[in-house]
This record gives C-alpha cells, structure tokens and sequence, in this order.
C-alpha cells in the first residue's frame, strides 16, 4: 500500500510525520508524495490559529474528494485539543491525535477489517512519559529536525498548546545518543532539536538542554547543531555560558517575545518583561559571534491600545531582530484570552500586521546587506535554478551561482542581496 503525508505547523509536527511515515515503512508501506495518488492520506495538522483549523478542514475535505476511495486520516493538534472539531469531520476515516501516533498502522488495520470510522482520541494526562518513535532520516538532506521536548506548562492566556500536547516532557539522553547516531550514519550533518516548549528540557531531572546540544554535536559526522524556538526566561547566564562552549553550535536564537508592551505581555501571561528580554538579547549577542536573534510579536491582542502597538513596535526596532514572523490574535476557544474585554476588529489587527511587517522586513533587508564583504561558511542544501542554496551557522540563506552540484559546507563571500537571500560567490 502506498501513504502520503499532508503535514501543518511546527518542526515538531514535521518530526512526527518523519516518525510515522517511517514507522508505516517498517510494515511495507511505500511513502509517497501527496500530490500523487495513495491508498492512505494522512493529513498531521496544526491548531495554532483559528487559520491552521481552517486550513486543516479544507486539506481534510480535498483529499477526500479528490481520492473517495482512499483511506483520509486526520492526526496531530488539532483532533487533540478540540477532539469535537475532528469528530464533525465526516471526510476523515480515521481521527486521532498526536498522543497516538504510534498505533497509526493499528487503526488503518482496523479500519481495513472492517472497523468501520474510527474516532480515538486519548487526552494528555498529568504524568505522562516522553513518547513516539525516533527517525534515523528526514525530509531534508542535509539537515535533520529531533524533537527532545513535548509539552508546555506555562499557560499563556491565548494558546491552546498545552492542551494539544500536555505537559512538559523529555526524551532520555540515552534514547536521543541512538537516534542521532542513526542520523550521522545517514548522512546527516546538521541536527535542529525541536520541542514545544524546548527551553525546558529536562525539567523535573539533572539534565538541561546544554547537555543535549552536547551531545548531538559529540558526534564527529555532525558538524551543526542548533536549537528551535525559547522561550527568553529559561535562557540563563548558566544556558548560555553552556552553549558558548560547544563549537558545533550554531548561534541562532529564536527566542519568543510576542509582545514589546508590558502591560500587553502581563495580560498574556507571560513570564517576562521586556527590559529582561532585551538583556537576554545582549548577553546573547556579547557572547556569540555574529549571532542573530529572530521571533515571533503577535498584534491585536485584547485590549492592545494604539499606544500599546506602538510601544510593540519600538522594541522591535530597538532590539533590531535579523528576521519576524509577525501575526495577528486569534481566538482559541477555551483559553482565558477569549474572553477577555477589548477584542480588535479584524481589520485593526491586519492593519497592525502590515505595519509590524513592514517594519521588522526593512530591518532585516539591512542586516543582509551588511553581511555583504563577508566570508561565511554554507552548508549547501539544494540546487535550484542554477544556483546553489543553504544557510550559515546564523542562518543567513545564501545562494550561489555553480555550474556543478555542490555539496557539504563550503565557504562563499558575500557579493549581494536578492530578495530574502544574501548572494555569494566561492
């Protein structure tokens, strides 16, 4: 039988669906892409926004029309922490969530002797392990995405998260030393460890996530490891002189602000201000060389006053991030931010969008153009149109003009900016 992923949202999910197409292989599935005809669809969703729900419905509902005959699986956040969403989705054969990923070959056994739709839906609990199955590949040929943390404790006014994915866990350094391990005998040189809330790895044990990173990069055949998006009050000065210690760390933080007012952060309930969040920002940026901070503001929150946005916007500016994925408030339904007086037009909030946008991108235009002059070393990801693409250690994109497939980290100088990347030449 051939399967196909549709996956949505984070590197986690994209880990999952790594996990569980492999998982399938292991039973003789062949995995193939979705554009192209399957006897199974999975579609692995996200809920982050009301946006991702409606793009998981639509995926739902075109797969299924487009392949009537096919088995439609829908997994992942969405089922999870709106279980009723899922069971309304008539399209889909088989509903579970990301808790059970791993019986994911069960339930279409189930449904192939005659099941009948499947809906099971198993709810996080208090005290849950670390689970799943590890990868020894990923869709990337260079660069592989492990997921080490699940969860998040922090409850945030407006997310969902903790209820799509519970509480906070870690995978066992032991489990983590094997799979990497796998990957480097693949070919991997890069490894992105990935979590929901990653900064809290090893929470509740001896461990933190400066013996993770240790660890990927004792490995001779890894040469980078970096780290997904933190959060900025788990970044200590014990963090950071860890990590200033390990030459195979790449210095890119992605460290979540979502807002630059701190009356707007409290009503969040966030664990920070902004003055702490930009000593943060400085001691990262004494300590690494030629480190880049990027994040996500989020705009139009409740009760968010022009002056609000404003004071948002300054601190964006001020602290300068090398790049901003910036998004308007959605409402999530059972989060306390819901309810909250003061919620913004949609037009307001779009508004706002466009301006933070604009802002943080013409900051970002001048820090690729002050890269130019510089030698920096890429590791070469792909080939596309003549040019030869990938990222340095700070991850700059870079592309380079070749006449012949280049491959491994090769050092370029940059000449020029084009778009969203820096051109280089060997």
């Amino acid at each position: 039988m051939k399967a196909a992923f549709y996956t949505l949202g984070c590197k986690v999910n994209q880990y999952e669906s790594q996990a569980m197409a492999q998982n399938l292989e292991k039973h003789g599935f062949i995995i193939t892409d979705h554009n192209e005809e399957a006897d199974v669809y999975v579609i692995n969703s996200c809920t982050v926004t009301a946006e991702s729900d409606r793009k998981t419905r639509q995926a739902v509902r075109r797969f299924k029309k487009q392949h009537p005959e096919s088995i439609v699986i829908l997994t992942g956040c969405m089922p999870q922490a709106f279980p009723e969403y899922g069971e309304k989705l008539d399209e889909a054969d088989i509903v579970i969530g990301n808790k059970s990923n791993r019986f994911l070959h069960d339930y279409i056994n189930q449904y192939i002797n005659g099941s009948g739709r499947i809906f099971a839906v198993d709810l996080h609990k208090t005290g849950d392990e670390f689970s799943g199955d590890t990868i020894s590949s990923f869709r990337e040929r260079t660069r592989a995405s492990v997921k080490i943390e699940d969860g998040c404790n922090r409850f945030c006014s407006y997310c969902i998260i903790p209820y799509a994915r519970g509480r906070v866990r870690s995978k066992p350094l032991d489990e983590l030393k094997n799979e990497i391990a796998e990957l480097e005998k693949n070919g991997f040189s890069e490894i992105v460890l990935v979590g929901i809330n990653l900064s809290a790895y090893g929470m509740g044990t001896d461990t933190n996530i400066v013996d993770a990173v240790k660890l990927a990069a004792s490995f001779d055949g890894i040469k980078r490891v970096r780290l997904g998006s933190l959060e900025p009050d788990h970044i200590t000065d014990e963090i950071i002189e860890g990590l200033a210690q390990i030459p195979e760390f790449c210095p890119q933080f992605h460290i979540s602000l979502q807002s630059g007012c701190d009356s707007t952060l409290k009503r969040m309930n966030r664990h920070y201000n902004s003055t702490e969040y930009y000593e943060i920002c400085k001691k990262l940026r004494s300590s690494f060389a030629d480190a880049t901070i990027t994040t996500d503001i989020m705009v139009g929150f409740p009760g968010e006053t022009d002056e609000d946005f404003e004071k948002s916007l300054e601190f964006a500016v001020k602290v300068g991030f090398e790049k901003v994925h910036v998004f308007p408030y959605s409402i999530r339904p059972g989060t306390p931010a819901a309810k909250m007086e003061g919620q913004i037009e949609k037009s307001e909030k779009e508004r706002r969008a466009a301006i933070m946008s604009s802002t943080c991108e013409e900051i970002r235009q001048n820090f690729l153009k002050s890269q130019i002059g510089k030698t920096l070393e890429v590791l070469v990801e792909e080939h596309h149109g003549g040019f030869a693409q990938g990222y340095t250690a700070n991850y700059t994109p870079v592309k380079i003009p070749c006449t012949r497939e280049l491959s491994g980290i090769i050092k370029a100088e940059i000449t020029d900016v084009d778009g969203d990347f820096c051109v280089g030449k060997i």
